[in-house]
């Protein structure tokens, strides 16, 4: 669990960490949660967090304007421990797509989150670190192209300072472990970047 005292604090842990839950204090020194929660909402390497909102505010009124704000869920103190963590539970849920806690597979190309490995028609393949997690996002992201420096922002963390080029290198080592069964899938976009995907 990773703690945050102020919005600056916690944008840039949500930036550089991509927690899989929010939980947000509508009362924070300076910028509000309800403003992080907006801010969090609108950048592209954040929009996907859900984001649960803690109030004293439980006027009909604040919970719409928590919701409109992007929170995924509203919870009014004073709360109980198991209410907080149902609620966490449901919204990691519904959040929850699979590739992150359930193995996801294209073409006999087999990612397992809980084991860490990927396997080709059975067989497992050799894979570090760093392509695992390229390999992760891209096939819980099929058919958009990306750019390198979203590739960067999603997989490295928004807070590291990594050329361009290094995406490029990390590409290479991908498809070479993938071999020639499955390295077509990652695919060059001209002028953009890389892809997931299934087409030719």
């Amino acid at each position: 669990m990773l703690e945050a005292d102020n919005a600056q604090t916690a944008h840039a842990i949500a930036l550089d960490r991509k927690p899989d839950l929010i939980l947000l204090d509508w009362m924070m020194p300076g910028t509000s949660g309800i403003e992080l929660a907006r801010r969090l909402k609108r950048e592209e390497a954040t929009a996907e967090m859900p984001i649960i909102l803690l109030t004293a505010k439980g006027e009909e009124d604040n919970k719409v304007q928590g919701l409109e704000a992007g929170a995924d869920d509203y919870i009014t103190k004073p709360f109980s421990p198991r209410e907080l963590v149902a609620r966490l539970k449901a919204v990691l849920r519904r959040a929850t797509p699979p590739g992150i806690e359930e193995a996801v597979e294209v073409e006999g190309l087999r990612l397992d989150p809980s084991s860490h490995r990927v396997t080709s028609h059975g067989g497992a393949l050799e894979i570090g670190p760093t392509e695992y997690r390229l390999l992760q996002f891209f096939m819980t992201h099929q058919e958009r192209a990306y750019t390198r420096s979203q590739l960067l922002d999603q997989v490295w963390g928004g807070n590291v300072y990594v050329e361009e080029r290094t995406v490029d290198v990390h590409i290479r080592r991908l498809r070479k472990s993938l071999g020639d069964g499955h390295q077509h899938l990652i695919q060059t976009v001209r002028g953009t970047g890389y892809r997931f995907s299934i087409r030719e």
